[in-house]
């Protein structure tokens, strides 16, 4: 399934956030969407999942327009959103934090099937609060993985994230991928994350200025100059 945004717009306050922004993600890519602070990508980030409502455009997930679905009912249709603030039950063991999302989610039995895939096997009595920032993101993302999304919302995932951990969730999003996921990641770590896309876009003031491979948005004038800086290179 992918995901599909067409000519979103959205005004706060008179100012103009987001602009007839248009993207697609399809099953098995990994699209990155970067930008400088304040160009636009919580907003368009937010409309996507279901958070906010835009003020003009659609939002598709495969041939459905979900334009005025809340979160929860994109959930139901496969659509994970892994938002950028922890939104794991510190006061619980790790078991019971996905035990509990399967629960919600009408699935039963398969905790350590999801801790396994996020390498996170044989850690279902450990604590949370005794997690590393890198465990954590692993977590969450298990507890997500429990909705058995077909397309995956990452956003910030590196955040608080040391580099080996950052490495170990590279693979994890690569394989998802592999498996046919349709994953959409942002995050200000732009490196790490172009390093693993297949495609990026790039927002300024609220419009699309440049899409395509990473190594295409690398070398775009206008990302170089008012984003990445004119002495970025690719790993």
């Amino acid at each position: 399934m992918s995901l599909r945004a067409h000519l979103l717009s959205r005004t706060f306050n008179g100012r103009r956030v987001l602009h007839n922004f248009s993207l697609t993600v399809s099953p098995g890519e990994v699209h990155g969407l970067l930008g400088p602070n304040g160009a636009g990508k919580t907003t368009a980030f937010r409309i996507l999942a279901g958070v906010e409502a835009p003020d003009a455009g659609e939002v598709w997930l495969g041939g459905v327009e979900v334009g005025r679905w809340p979160l929860h009912r994109r959930a139901r249709a496969g659509l994970g959103y892994l938002p950028q603030e922890e939104v794991l039950l510190r006061d619980v063991s790790v078991g019971a934090n996905v035990g509990m999302a399967l629960s919600i989610s009408g699935k039963t039995g398969r905790v350590g099937e999801l801790l396994g895939r996020v390498g996170l096997g044989g850690f279902e009595d450990r604590r949370v609060e005794g997690l590393s920032g890198g465990e954590r993101r692993r977590l969450a993302l298990a507890r997500l993985l429990a909705i058995e999304p077909v397309i995956l919302m990452l956003d910030e995932p590196f955040a608080g994230v040391d580099p080996v951990a950052i490495r170990g969730f590279q693979e994890m999003v690569r394989r998802l991928a592999g498996e046919g996921v349709a994953v959409l990641i942002t995050d200000h770590a732009v490196r790490e994350t172009l390093a693993i896309c297949d495609r990026a876009t790039v927002l300024d003031r609220g419009e699309v200025q440049v899409s395509g491979t990473p190594e295409e948005v690398a070398a775009d004038p206008h990302a170089r100059e008012r984003y990445l800086g004119t002495d970025f290179f690719l790993r």
